[in-house]
């Protein structure tokens, strides 16, 4: 065991100082023992249910010290993903999209400073004394393969070629003490750079961090490009070098404020069956296969440990929501990176996963954009891993407003004209409508919702009252009126 204690706080890295900060806006709720076989787990999908309920601290796990907590529920409101990423509480989710478009565009990076000493370090476990199963890991769903120690995590890995380092967020499956596995979909940074080392033949170092600061496990979620440092994002997002020790056998950076974290190597074909686990689509979709088995060599954990779960499931759940702002602002980007003009808006629904529905308004500036913005919103980096509908409406409609998407799509669109349908796209295993395990492709629709162009002086007139007479009777009688929508 080796004390840190002496190591200098650091607010914006560290989850006790971000939970401290929720506790004082009245956003944790703390429940006392519940057990992990299958209390919090369905305790955690009630919570998740609806968007805007407070996190949910476990404690007084039956079988687990006092002290030892599960942090579930994370980025499941407005007030919290404002607050993590340093802005007031009361902002809207249109204001987060802006925000999201404004940290890509400036893309202000600051690497990462390496620490000798740090909380994380209080325990350090090597051999024999490496235990998983000393953190109250649950089992997250009724119907789960097992316990997922590696759900609101980071995935650290570096590129044996170029030495770049990648972190995502993977789902890791704790087996036995010492034996965990990792799973990454076809595609993501974490399975390209695996697959490099065991092309020769090489072990793939890694370490997992499950108990974090929601800011650097925000960023784990997000698609920052290929060879692009997640810590120089994350520390961009935070506004300082995030802090990091050297794991002592992989020498990978691991945040030294964090609360858990292991490190060790996956060999060449060492695989082991793994899952099944409630996913993001809300299904059992991926099933019991074959993955990459993590041999571990070295457990870390603060006294008192915290593991953050994120928990996928039917949608909007942690794992997704949060995601829906910074890829609505990512899809927003990149369309005008890409000569489309106009887009006045891009919403990525929660109840999509934060993936199967995106929404783009235009204001429409000639015959064909609207098409144009949905094909290439469709296929977009930010926008085409696992999509299934985009629709395009006009930019008098709020395109995170359901009703009136719906309503758009109802009495704008031609299904003659107004439907496209790709094929062979870039989708995932975790996708129940994918062709197939083996080839995890899948079809999308583009739609477009927004007014005929060519009827778009002669098309009939919005019932809605104007603005100046909402203003008038909002001015007059003040106390009869409802809130503006």
């Amino acid at each position: 065991m080796t004390s840190q204690k002496g190591a200098a706080a650091k607010p914006n890295q560290d989850l006790r100082a971000w939970l401290a900060q929720m506790e004082a806006i009245g956003e944790v709720t703390h429940i006392s023992g519940a057990d992990r076989e299958n209390e919090i787990g369905g305790i955690v999908d009630i919570y998740q249910r609806k968007i805007g309920n407070p996190l949910a601290l476990f404690d007084d796990i039956p079988g687990y010290p006092k002290g030892y907590r599960v942090l579930a529920n994370l980025l499941t409101s407005i007030p919290r993903i404002n607050m993590t990423m340093g802005n007031p509480p009361n902002g809207t989710e249109i204001e987060l999209v802006q925000h999201w478009r404004r940290y890509m565009k400036e893309a202000k990076a600051i690497p990462p400073v390496e620490v000798k000493a740090g909380p994380l370090l209080d325990n350090v476990l090597t051999g024999d004394a490496i235990d998983l199963f000393k953190i109250p890991v649950p089992k997250w769903h009724e119907h789960d393969g097992g316990y997922y120690i590696g759900t609101g995590d980071m995935v650290i890995m570096r590129d044996p070629d170029t030495g770049w380092i990648n972190y995502g967020a993977y789902r890791v499956q704790a087996h036995d003490k010492n034996i965990a596995t990792v799973m990454c979909s076809k595609g993501k940074h974490g399975d390209m750079i695996q697959r490099k080392y065991h092309e020769r033949g090489l072990p793939c170092p890694i370490a997992v961090v499950c108990g974090v600061h929601p800011a650097l496990f925000m960023i784990a979620g997000l698609e920052i490009p290929y060879g692009k440092n997640e810590y120089d994002a994350a520390g961009g997002l935070i506004g300082e070098p995030v802090e990091v020790i050297l794991g002592p056998k992989t020498g990978l950076p691991i945040p030294a404020h964090a609360e858990i974290a292991f490190e060790g190597f996956i060999h060449p074909n060492d695989k082991i069956n793994e899952g099944p686990l409630g996913e993001w689509t809300g299904y059992y979709a991926g099933g019991l296969k074959q993955e990459p088995v993590i041999r571990i060599e070295t457990m870390m954990h603060r006294d008192n440990p915290i593991l953050t779960g994120a928990i996928p499931g039917i949608p909007p759940d942690d794992d997704s929501f949060y995601r829906g702002s910074y890829r609505s602002g990512a899809v927003w980007n990149q369309l005008e990176a890409a000569g489309v003009p106009e887009v006045k808006g891009v919403w990525s629904h929660a109840a999509g996963g934060s993936r199967l529905w995106l929404t783009v308004s235009i204001k429409a500036q000639y015959g064909g954009h609207a098409k144009q913005a949905g094909l290439i919103a469709s296929q977009c980096h930010a926008g085409a891993y696992v999509n299934r509908f985009v629709v395009v409406v006009d930019d008098d409609i709020d395109p995170s407003d359901m009703d009136k998407v719906i309503w758009a799509m109802c009495t704008r669109c031609d299904p003659r004209e107004g439907l496209e349908i790709l094929r062979g796209c870039w989708s995932s295993a975790l996708d129940p409508m994918a062709y197939s395990e083996t080839d995890p492709r899948n079809a999308r629709v583009v739609i477009d919702a927004t007014r005929p162009f060519l009827r778009r002086n002669t098309f009939p007139i919005v019932v809605r009252a104007s603005e100046e007479l909402e203003a008038h009777v909002r001015a007059k009688f003040p106390n009869a009126m409802p809130p503006r929508v």
